[in-house]
């Protein structure tokens, strides 16, 4: 068997999908693939394992579908790799998700000389401001704000999963979309019309059956992530707690866009914000309620689009390493 050199793996993995790319030092994609949520706190290690392999598998058969080396089914040379993985927030996570990325690679046809494992909303930050200063935040089934000044310095808030964080998100949204329903059934809140539209959702008749899918073995964070949709229907209709949902999900979210402002002097400078995940892009109520906040604390915040997706960020770092080494170390 012989072998063939790829300049670069990408890998982007957030807790809903995970993206896989070869790329040459132009940036030119040679093969790529995808597979599900990554985060090892949601999916666990094997989850990760299981996603990993599929997406890495898709991409291997993709970059030879399109091989013109001649060698056939060559083992995979990689110069470097970077995984940009959810759930990577202390340095033990980063133990176990470089244990897990190593793992998978020793299953797979594919040698890496350099191995780069960081956390996904880092390189989202990277893509979506191309390092120029300024704060992303990210709203989809988990939360986090990352940012970077002027200096390179970076900050974040938030990003501790969902069984101690994720505020603002779609999980924490279905989570007190649960608990209002609950509570109202029970007569300690007032009423609100959110069962009718949450379980139809779930495909159940009473609010008991909410109760044991919680506990059961159907329910996952996706799956409550997935209530916020229904939940922005419940709010658009006028139900109030529904409202009142979304405007403390907004209020979560700024108060974690605030804490990076101050971290990094923004107060009274100017930056980019930017907004992304399921939750910001579609419930307008939340991103625009969080945008007046924010224009409110930091006036001079200039809000823009994200320059490119997170993959450009992951990437980014993998073509920043290959472009400082010598011919010899290349």
């Amino acid at each position: 068997m012989g072998k063939r050199s790829i300049p670069l793996l990408a890998i982007d993995g957030g807790g809903t999908k995970c993206l896989v790319v070869f790329m040459d030092r132009q940036g030119n994609v040679l093969g790529q693939g995808k597979g599900g949520s990554s985060n090892y706190q949601g999916i666990g290690k094997d989850g990760v394992i299981r996603e990993l392999l599929f997406g890495m598998e898709e991409a291997i058969a993709d970059l030879r579908q399109k091989d013109d080396s001649g060698v056939p089914q060559a083992e995979i040379e990689v110069e470097c790799a970077v995984f940009a993985l959810a759930g990577l927030d202390t340095e033990y996570d980063r133990r176990v998700i470089t244990g897990l990325v190593q793992e998978v690679l020793e299953r797979l046809p594919i040698r890496v000389k350099h191995l780069i494992v960081e956390n996904d909303g880092y390189a989202a930050l990277l893509g979506a401001t191309g390092g120029q200063p300024g704060i992303l935040a990210i709203a989809g089934t988990g939360s986090i704000i990352f940012g970077i000044n002027e200096q390179g310095r970076t900050a974040r808030a938030g990003g501790w999963g969902h069984r101690v964080g994720d505020e603002g998100s779609g999980y924490w949204i279905g989570k007190q979309a649960v608990m209002a329903i609950l509570k109202a059934h029970d007569g300690r809140e007032p009423g609100t019309r959110l069962a009718e539209w949450v379980l139809p959702h779930l495909g159940m008749a009473h609010e008991e059956d909410l109760f044991n899918w919680m506990y059961g073995p159907d329910y996952s964070v996706e799956k409550l992530s997935e209530l916020t949709c229904v939940v922005g229907q419940a709010a658009s209709a006028g139900d109030q707690e529904a409202q009142r949902i979304l405007e403390a999900a907004a209020h979560e979210l700024f108060i974690g866009v605030a804490a990076v402002i101050r971290h990094l002097s923004f107060l009274d400078k100017p930056f980019t914000m930017i907004l992304q995940g399921g939750v910001l892009q579609n419930e307008g109520h939340v991103r625009e309620l969080l945008m007046r906040k924010i224009q409110a604390y930091a006036p001079q915040v200039q809000p823009d689009e994200a320059r490119k997706e997170p993959i450009y960020g992951v990437t980014a770092m993998g073509l920043a390493y290959l472009q400082v080494q010598t011919p010899a170390e290349a």
